[in-house]
């Protein structure tokens, strides 16, 4: 049985309307009221499972589920082990680096040497420095990052940014993006090759009903 792995948050309903548009419907997901984190489609032909973004990926890799949908920030970030198939185009946003708005800093280099950079996206946020040549300090933070410049353990953050809200009504403002981001699907890459449960097939399904909605 194919089984898929979903995204609580931002992506979950995207998720669910896309692959309803190709007889996959998980829509139980969207319930309040449900808890179950493990369900079957009603044609009893696919088994959805409902974990974190970030451990989306980790259930491809390992095989529990031959297909996920996750943002390419997280995929970015962990670097998993697994076929990337179709950039699906909802779920925009941008990994950006944001200070006060009050401070010097309007660019990356501005930043101090061994200053401190706060961030969920230790691995993006180091590389970023890296290629800058600019020596800072990543602090890993995994809750409200916009916490470390307000407070001054942190002359910045690397963090997502969608609509700016959050940034400004904090008093921060992004001086540098690193990338953009939109959800992504993968597969388990030996069940891909293999085709198993018409994941080829579906696939494509998933490619033209994301192309229509664009």
């Amino acid at each position: 049985m194919l089984t898929v792995a979903l995204p609580k948050g931002s992506l979950l309903r995207d998720s669910i309307r896309l692959l309803q548009s190709v007889g996959l419907d998980f829509s139980a997901f969207l319930d309040s009221s449900n808890r179950q984190l493990q369900i079957l489609d009603p044609t009893e032909k696919a088994r959805g499972l409902l974990v974190r973004a970030q451990d989306v990926p980790v259930y491809v890799e390992y095989g529990q589920a031959q297909l996920g949908i996750v943002g390419d920030d997280v995929l970015r970030e962990k670097q998993p082990r697994v076929a990337h198939l179709i950039d699906l185009g909802f779920g925009g946003c941008r990994l950006s680096v944001a200070v006060k708005e009050s401070s010097p800093y309007r660019r990356s280099l501005d930043l101090p040497a061994h200053g401190r950079v706060a961030s969920k996206f230790v691995r993006c946020a180091r590389e970023h420095f890296q290629k800058l040549d600019l020596p800072v300090e990543i602090v890993p933070l995994y809750g409200s990052v916009e916490l470390g410049p307000i407070t001054g353990m942190s002359e910045a953050i690397v963090d997502l940014v969608s609509t700016g809200r959050t940034l400004k009504e904090n008093g921060l403002i992004e001086i540098e993006i690193l990338f953009e981001s939109t959800a992504r699907l993968i597969a388990n890459p030996l069940n891909y090759r293999l085709n198993n449960d018409g994941l080829s097939d579906l696939t494509s399904q998933i490619r033209e009903a994301s192309l229509a909605t664009v």
